[in-house]
């Protein structure tokens, strides 16, 4: 049995689907928001759900033989596992926005609220605009609007809530999917069944 720690939250649903479309009985997994283990003795596979920053400690240190997270997440992290897979769910931009009439230039270092400080160092470290990082775990749209940074940079799907939020799309710094991960330990201990688990879902994933 191989055990897969899928990120919780609105990659789940994804993921799940995913997972079903590639013939895993986990349809139970969108049903019960509070149970966090579920097993599938006659799929040979379990899952773990788990917050989405977490997936890839979890699998890093052999907690779980795979994970399913997004490549923000990856990124940020920098952890040391195999990534054989881009699973084409979770598509989304990760970018910098702020309010309508922001002019990079006007600003003498710019302030960034994110939930992605090493990507927003490194980004504008590149583009030689010095940032103020200010990490904050949630409703980072709000920041700019009450003062507390110049720009954001965040996940957008559809840019709905930067619109509500009268935020604008500056720059992209990537376009996100979700990935598949893996143990470097599990990938040589369980690497039958992990390669027939990266072949089934590669079979139903989007082209």
């Amino acid at each position: 049995m191989i055990t897969v720690a899928i990120s919780r939250g609105r990659l789940l649903k994804e993921a799940s689907l995913l997972l079903k479309k590639a013939g895993f009985s986990v349809g139970e997994i969108l049903d019960d928001s509070r149970k966090l283990i579920f097993e599938y003795p006659e799929d040979g596979i379990k899952t773990l759900i788990v917050r989405p920053t977490d997936v890839p400690a979890y699998v890093e240190y052999g907690a779980a033989d795979c994970g399913i997270v997004g490549k923000d997440t990856l990124i940020e992290e920098k952890n040391n596992l195999y990534e054989p897979l881009d699973l084409k769910i979770g598509k989304c931009k990760l970018v910098v926005a702020a309010p309508k009439g922001f002019d990079f230039s006007s600003a003498r270092i710019l302030r960034v609220a994110t939930k992605y400080p090493k990507i927003a160092n490194e980004y504008f470290a590149k583009k030689g605009v010095g940032a103020e990082i200010v990490k904050l775990y949630g409703s980072v749209e709000l920041a700019p609007i009450v003062g507390l940074s110049d720009v954001i940079v965040d996940l957008t799907a559809t840019g709905e809530t930067l619109r509500k939020n009268k935020l604008f799309v500056i720059e992209t710094i990537a376009d996100i999917t979700a990935r598949l991960v893996v143990n470097r330990v599990s990938m040589k201990v369980k690497s039958n069944e992990i390669k027939e688990f990266i072949r089934k879902l590669k079979e139903v994933r989007e082209v």
